[in-house]
């Protein structure tokens, strides 16, 4: 493997950090699963307009690769070597009563977190073997859940046509990867592995082998924050007793993409605030305030549609889960407060 030739078209963290001394260093390193720099590296390299750049292959490649995740880290969550990553998922320290009662703006609420196991390397570096037993202990854990939590899951290659449809009408299947997980490795043996589970409800949803294991996700029409946030920390509970997911006390929870790292959470609302958005420098100010991130309905590189927009909490690494859902809570407060003030 040779040094990438970088140009002015590589705009992401990697070709930032990715000196010719550190290329040096971690070229021929090779964790316990075999992944390498090489692999590490491949999707920001195939894609030049990547932002991040890198994904890991397994908890071991962000100590063995540190020279470059460590400065990626650093200056995308403002965390470095020497802190410690904190969770709190006590739903009695959220402070967060239903923002819009009359239901006038917030359409709908999620919060949904990253999750791998602990035994098995992420989905860039997995066999389809292993994939496929994670596919088996994660399926059979949900399928055992039980009251509120409880529903089925639904394998990708075995859907019949009619579940398929009924699975995209509610927003709820996902597809193959974009290019960029394409180029890391997580698009491999599509869609064998890989799966959805619901409850009965249709409030509680799990993705298995996605980007990442599992993508836990609570959701609901309306503004009840603590609600859905409730919902989300009882099914972790549920689940952390009948697996092990990969946690470090320094990054917090292990995700493929160093940019989910820590809570690996992401709390948002669809809100319509077609006033407010007409004037996007004060909308910005009070989402700067908050840590918070505004993207289209449809969510990243998506366009706003009749002002409604997807806001969520920007912060992951060194915040606890109840400060993530805390900042959007507060924020959108601040956003429906201004709006109504229009």
């Amino acid at each position: 493997m040779k040094y990438p030739k970088f140009t002015s078209k590589n705009s992401s963290l990697m070709a930032k950090f990715l000196t010719k001394e550190v290329f040096e260093e971690l070229k021929d390193a090779k964790t316990k699963n075999g992944f390498t720099l090489e692999k590490a590296i491949k999707s920001g390299i195939d894609n030049p307009d990547s932002s991040i750049g890198v994904y890991a292959g397994d908890e071991e490649s962000y100590e063995l690769f540190a020279p470059l995740f460590d400065p990626i880290i650093q200056e995308y969550h403002g965390f470095t070597r020497r802190d410690m990553h904190a969770s709190n998922l006590n739903i009695d320290e959220l402070d967060a009563p239903n923002p819009d009662l009359k239901g006038e703006h917030i359409l709908s609420t999620r919060i949904r977190v990253g999750r791998n196991l602990s035994d098995f390397p992420l989905g860039t570096a997995i066999s389809k073997t292993q994939r496929d037993e994670v596919e088996m202990i994660v399926s059979t854990a949900l399928n055992s859940l039980e009251g509120s939590l409880a529903g089925k899951y639904y394998p990708l290659y075995a859907m019949s046509e009619e579940q398929r449809l009924s699975l995209v009408k509610d927003h709820f299947l996902f597809k193959a990867g974009d290019r960029f997980l394409e180029s890391a490795g997580l698009n491999r043996d599509w869609p064998k592995g890989r799966g959805i589970y619901h409850n009965h409800e249709k409030t509680f949803l799990v993705w298995i082998n996605e980007e990442d294991e599992l993508r836990v996700i609570s959701m609901q029409k309306g503004g009840d924050i603590k609600e859905v946030f409730t919902r989300l920390v009882q099914a972790i509970r549920e689940l952390e007793k009948k697996m092990k997911f990969a946690f470090s006390e320094h990054l917090g929870y292990i995700t493929s993409c160093p940019t989910n790292l820590g809570t690996a959470m992401r709390a948002s609302v669809h809100i319509a605030l077609p006033k407010l958005s007409q004037d996007m420098k004060r909308f910005k100010s009070i989402t700067d305030k908050y840590h918070l991130q505004i993207r289209g309905v449809n969510g990243e590189h998506s366009q706003s549609e009749g002002g409604v927009y997807d806001i969520s909490n920007a912060r992951r690494l060194g915040v606890t889960e109840v400060q993530c859902v805390q900042d959007m809570h507060d924020g959108v407060v601040e956003l429906i407060k201004t709006e109504e003030s229009l």
